[in-house]
């Protein structure tokens, strides 16, 4: 099988390029191709290899064998031990019977947790939840559609902190206790974002395109529920193509989203679970993060100036991941200072998601990277984020 370094050798030749001119072309340094073609180097990043396919005018994905994406740290890992454990089933089971009135309503109790990103506390509580869910089950199987409900926010945290096995575990595990399609098609949609942060664009494409078709409505009689299903996994689907260099594709699925948001109305949160939250503003939101895909950082900027982002409450679902793609975007500009400014308000709305974000690190890379001096800012923002030296 060819390597990355082979494949994207063999595409330059044939497009008759030097490794100086498809480095013109894809933005990055001649030194990097070079590398990238001996082997020389493997921890390319997924945004790197899709300049050069964009360059070499490929999919992305003819280039990569498998991208390896980067494992959560040492202290992220130790702090989800037990909920690990819990996960696969290795906690005793409790002393007294749990019943499910008691846990739905424990999982109710918990939602300001999730909605917040108050890891650490989840972390606590989880490992009880699970064993006690497990234990319920065994005993009312009608009690699955709960677990499951944990069980995919279980995948949904996994895959945050970079937990990718156990994201992949916990979500197959919830689709097996998923009876309602729509539920399961909301499963299906973190599954596809899973698949994205793992540079799986092809499986995640294809996962999502299968199944918005499987739930598409009819626009005119399409409830909340329904229109949030479709619309995520056009999402999911436009997210992948735009990674993968197929912006025509990536511009269908988007505006078909579009559709379902203005038949949404407004941002909307079907059966209060912000996981399904969708509308107008959340498609705004991923229109700006493909346009960052796209390297166009003034169109980024443009666009977030229709985004009242002071009016929506602070998530890692939308919120926080778009002022991501604005504070880079403000970077890329030479706009140093208000690209900082963004991350601050991110770290002081979010301080325990942003810990957890490479893109995040990536971005005050690029801002402190190339300075003689740091701020006392820069220097505790970096100790936050975790940058390394």
């Amino acid at each position: 099988m060819a390597t990355i370094g082979e494949r994207i050798r063999s595409v330059r030749k044939r497009r008759g390029l030097t490794q100086q001119g498809l480095a013109d072309l894809a933005g990055v340094s001649a030194s990097l191709i070079r590398k990238l073609e001996q082997d020389a180097r493997r921890d390319v990043r997924l945004e790197t290899l899709r300049k050069i396919a964009v360059a070499l005018k490929v999919p992305t994905t003819s280039l990569m064998i498998r991208h390896h994406a980067e494992p959560a740290d040492e202290q992220t890992l130790d702090l989800w031990g037990p909920v690990r454990r819990a996960l696969y089933g290795l906690e005793r089971p409790p002393l007294d019977a749990p019943t499910r009135e008691g846990l739905g309503s424990a999982l109710e109790a918990s939602m300001p947790l999730w909605k917040q990103d108050r890891y650490s506390q989840i972390a606590a509580m989880l490992p009880v939840m699970l064993r006690d869910a497990d234990a319920l089950v065994e005993m009312d199987l009608s009690a699955r559609h709960v677990r499951g409900r944990l069980l995919h926010l279980v995948g949904w945290l996994m895959t945050q902190t970079r937990q990718f096995d156990e994201a992949e575990f916990a979500l197959s595990r919830a689709m097996d206790d998923m009876n309602d399609p729509l539920d399961a098609a909301a499963t299906v949609s973190t599954h596809c974002w899973l698949l994205l942060r793992q540079g799986r664009l092809d499986e995640a494409r294809q996962m999502a395109t299968q199944w918005a078709d499987d739930v598409e409505p009819r626009i005119s009689r399409a409830t909340p529920h329904q229109l949030s299903a479709w619309g995520w996994l056009l999402l999911r689907s436009s997210a992948a193509a735009i990674r993968d260099n197929r912006p025509d594709e990536a511009d269908d699925t988007i505006r078909l989203a579009r559709t379902a948001a203005v038949a949404m109305g407004r941002d909307l949160t079907p059966d209060e679970d912000f996981l399904r939250t969708f509308g107008p503003l959340t498609v705004a939101m991923k229109r700006v993060e493909n346009a960052m895909i796209e390297d166009r950082p003034d169109k980024v900027l443009q666009l977030s100036q229709a985004i009242p982002v002071t009016d929506l409450r602070p998530t890692s679902n939308n919120r926080n991941r778009h002022l991501l793609d604005v504070a880079e975007a403000h970077r890329r500009m030479h706009r140093h200072s208000e690209a900082f400014d963004v991350l601050q308000g991110v770290r002081r709305d979010a301080p325990e998601w942003i810990t957890n974000q490479r893109y995040a690190r990536d971005i005050l890379q690029g801002i402190i990277g190339k300075r003689r001096a740091l701020t006392d800012d820069m220097r505790d923002l970096a100790d936050f984020v975790r940058l390394e030296y």
